[in-house]
């Protein structure tokens, strides 16, 4: 596993795209589709060529490449360039931009979630809603809060390519030293808080968890399953109301962690706390199962749990990138492109794609396979994330605007997280900034 890969998987939903993001909105002018379905008349015999940029570093595009070379081979009317598309996936927002402005721009595209509400008011997404809603593609199967990230304005402009949530996981071996039992999926936030300070050692530079304070999407989307446990939102239609009674409760809860116990390391860039855990500073990480293939790396006895609750609520977040399909006026690319995609995210060929790079299956009915029964073997605790998607009941909003809003408030988190600010004023500054970006 690379470096770049690891980077990538850890960065998937940092909003390094804002400014592009907000280009595509603000220039595309939003939605110039005429309702009709831009693969209506599609000859699925008709010869075709269609590119997909894949947002891959090396490794990961081999595998594409050898996928498309397999749908090729069943489907020889069929050519797909393959490319990562850009130099990285963060890169990918602004080749998209560029390309929307001079007419250059990809048939299917990776795409982080929260690019959605920005993507989808470009004009240039194909309407997949009634594509995905037929029998055939068995939309139910990927998780509902995936389902939801792809759709943008009330219409489905891409299928997930990836799911994935966060979990508590812990290293068993500091529970063991410290004395303390190891946790459950019923925590609450004050049993962790408990633990965490408890397991805070400064002598040997050991801290009971660890939180990012750059001011990125990570700083932002841990935040969120703790708001929606609460009982808040993230948004009133289309007014930000994170600064409710909920959001407040929520920061003060990692606020006295990070300030008064001081039992949180605070990571400045993103890139700290995953190997602070691997080596042993850390006991437990709220991070998802992309962590899984470093840990194994290291050689650590861990285990995963859910999210710690409030009230007995243990939600998530899921954290869903996409295939992003694009319309060019051409029936036979459109048709192409879906049918394409709709293969590389069945039930047959997707362990070849997320559970052969270590990634969560995308549809339920994956459970059953071979390739999931050996990723589970491979990855322990990739079972319990698996079955945490259950507790992935609402999405981060797809929204033009979503990225501004998110900067706001992770820097919002990480004033606080300092002692520099209160939460209430400090997301309060957050809706005020954010509520322009938003709609308001």
């Amino acid at each position: 596993m690379t470096d770049n890969l690891r980077r990538r998987r850890v960065f998937r939903l940092i909003a390094g795209g804002l400014g592009a993001a907000l280009t595509l909105s603000a220039c595309m002018g939003g939605t110039t589709e005429s309702g009709k379905d831009a693969a209506a008349g599609y000859d699925p015999k008709a010869n075709v060529e269609i590119t997909w940029w894949t947002g891959q570093p090396d490794e990961q595009e081999k595998v594409a490449e050898q996928l498309a070379a397999e749908y090729h081979t069943a489907h020889p009317n069929v050519t797909i360039k393959v490319s990562s598309g850009a130099p990285t996936t963060d890169d990918l927002i602004t080749k998209l931009s560029a390309g929307f402005t001079g007419g250059s721009y990809p048939d299917i595209s990776y795409a982080y979630g929260n690019w959605a509400g920005d993507l989808g008011a470009s004009g240039k997404t194909q309407d997949l809603t009634s594509y995905v809603n037929d029998p055939s593609f068995k939309w139910t199967e990927i998780p509902a809060a995936a389902r939801e990230v792809a759709t943008a304005n009330g219409k489905v402009i891409g299928i997930p390519a990836l799911v994935d949530n966060l979990a508590l996981i812990y290293n068993k071996k500091l529970f063991d030293q410290a004395g303390q039992a190891y946790p459950t999926d019923s925590w609450s936030w004050d049993d962790f808080r408990a633990a965490a300070k408890k397991l805070t050692n400064t002598a040997t530079k050991t801290y009971g968890t660890a939180y990012s304070v750059s001011g990125s999407e990570d700083t932002t989307w841990h935040l969120w399953p703790m708001l929606w446990q609460h009982g808040g939102k993230i948004l009133d239609g289309t007014k930000p109301a994170f600064n409710s009674d909920a959001g407040v409760a929520a920061l003060e809860t990692l606020r006295q962690m990070a300030v008064d116990d001081k039992s949180m390391y605070l990571d400045q860039t993103d890139e700290k706390y995953g190997p602070l855990f691997n080596s042993g500073h850390i006991a437990m990480m709220l991070s998802g199962p992309w962590s899984l293939l470093d840990i194994k790396a290291a050689k650590l006895d861990y285990g995963v749990v859910d999210l710690p609750g409030y009230n007995g609520d243990h939600q998530t977040v899921s954290g869903p990138d996409l295939w992003v399909l694009f319309n060019h006026d051409d029936v036979n690319r459109a048709g192409a492109s879906r049918d394409f995609v709709k293969w590389l995210t069945s039930t047959e060929i997707d362990p070849k794609w997320n559970l052969a790079v270590g990634n969560l299956p995308l549809r339920t009915s994956e459970k059953d396979t071979p390739e999931f029964a050996t990723y589970v073997k491979e990855y322990p605790g990739g079972q319990k994330f698996f079955d945490n998607l259950a507790n992935a009941k609402q999405a981060r909003p797809t929204l033009p605007g979503y990225d501004e809003l998110s900067h706001n408030v992770g820097d919002a988190i990480a004033k606080v997280l300092q002692g520099q600010a209160q939460p209430k004023a400090a997301l309060d500054e957050a809706a005020k900034k954010s509520a322009t970006a938003v709609g308001n």
